[in-house]
């Protein structure tokens, strides 16, 4: 925006400067009747240099023309590379705002919240004109965006709402409470709840509860299943608590899922019992939870019900087995696009388009979101939403 501001002077500075040069010449050929020779001189002077106004203009019409995203440059921060959602939806990012015209630099954290708020700060005195940041930690990041604040950079929050700081200008993600629910209504309809009795030994595992979207995603599975669990038909066999901090999986990470849920098998299920769903808010922790229900003997016959988020190729390829039951497909081209419009308004001056202003506050009010929409994806219809849609071909799920 800053650089747009000095775009506009330049283009006025050089109008003024061509209109000064003629209306210079208009008086030198108003005066100088005394010599034709010198009044011919001085009207050749005159055409010349209107000649160069017009040019200057034209030269000015077609800078004023060419700005849009040529040399903004947009800092895109990511927490990590490891996970196939985060490298994916960075390069997503980059291409559609390079596309664009915009100059981008994204960095990724390797999942350190430290050297995340370093790469920012480096953004900002890098001269970002906006910046894009999916949080390691939502609410790490308040001093190093006061800092963009203080330059008078707009900040993305990037499918993790950036909590506690009045820098946040805008947020875009998907519906996470709906992610929530359809994976607590996908365990509801494979039980058959509504006329089942089970009981069903059911265990929960979501995300670190520092990540703001997991207040959506365990809310929003639990408003379907906790009445089944207060009924009795549901019964969390390990004793765990019912909460997002008791369930929480740090930085959604797979390893740390499975020792859990071997823990869980070893202490709550040596008696034969068998786990009958497992509710899963991501697909990295689902694949630990299989993992370890693949290493106690668990086989495609007896699987329980897992949930997932992200359709990542290890999730799909376990449902082509049968040892992940469904994955919410969160597709990160269209977030990806949604985020690079938002800039392009930015940097235009305009308000980007938004359709959540009610859902999102970050502690100091308010932020202004746009949902992109989930759907549920399981063997019955992966091909429809991942194979004929583009964002795999057959051959990756091999």
């Amino acid at each position: 925006m800053k650089k747009i501001c000095k775009k506009i002077m330049v283009v006025m500075m050089v109008l003024i400067l061509a209109l000064s040069m003629a209306a210079c010449a208009g008086g030198n050929q108003e005066g100088s009747g005394s010599s034709k020779e010198n009044g011919g001189g001085s009207a050749n002077n005159s055409g010349d240099l209107a000649d160069n106004s017009e040019e200057a203009a034209n030269e000015s019409e077609s800078l004023a023309d060419d700005s849009k995203g040529e040399g903004e440059k947009i800092g895109i921060a990511m927490p990590s590379k490891d996970l196939q959602r985060w490298s994916e939806d960075g390069a997503y990012m980059k291409e559609a705002m390079e596309s664009k015209g915009y100059t981008v630099d994204i960095q990724y954290a390797n999942n350190d919240i430290g050297v995340q708020a370093s790469q920012i700060e480096n953004m900002i005195t890098g001269g970002c004109d906006v910046l894009v940041i999916a949080a390691i930690d939502g609410g790490a990041l308040s001093e190093v965006l006061e800092k963009a604040k203080a330059a008078d950079i707009p900040v993305i929050a990037y499918d993790r709402l950036i909590m506690n700081t009045d820098a946040v200008s805008y947020y875009a993600t998907f519906d996470n409470e709906k992610i929530g629910i359809m994976q607590g209504q996908y365990i509801a309809d494979k039980l058959d709840l509504e006329n089942q009795d089970g009981p069903f030994n059911f265990e929960i595992f979501t995300g670190p509860t520092d990540d703001n979207n997991v207040n959506f995603y365990f809310g929003g599975a639990m408003s379907v299943l906790q009445r089944y669990v207060d009924e009795g038909k549901l019964v969390v066999k390990s004793g765990t608590e019912v909460s997002m901090a008791a369930c929480a999986t740090p930085n959604w990470s797979q390893e740390e899922a499975q020792k859990r849920m071997d823990n869980i098998i070893a202490k709550s299920y040596t008696g034969g019992e068998k786990i009958d769903a497992v509710l899963s808010s991501n697909d990295s922790v689902a694949n630990g939870i299989t993992n370890a229900l693949l290493a106690a003997g668990y086989t495609e016959e007896n699987f329980p019900i897992i949930t997932g988020q992200d359709c990542e190729i290890t999730s799909v390829k376990n449902m082509l087995k049968g040892l992940q039951s469904m994955s919410v497909f969160v597709d990160t081209r269209r977030l990806a696009n949604v985020t690079a419009d938002m800039v392009d308004a930015i940097m235009n001056g305009e308000e980007p388009e938004i359709n959540n202003m009610k859902d999102y506050d970050n502690g100091t009010g308010i932020i202004p979101t746009y949902l992109c929409d989930p759907q549920v994806c399981d063997i019955d219809n992966y091909k429809e939403v991942l194979i004929d849609s583009g964002y795999y071909t057959e051959d990756r799920l091999q």
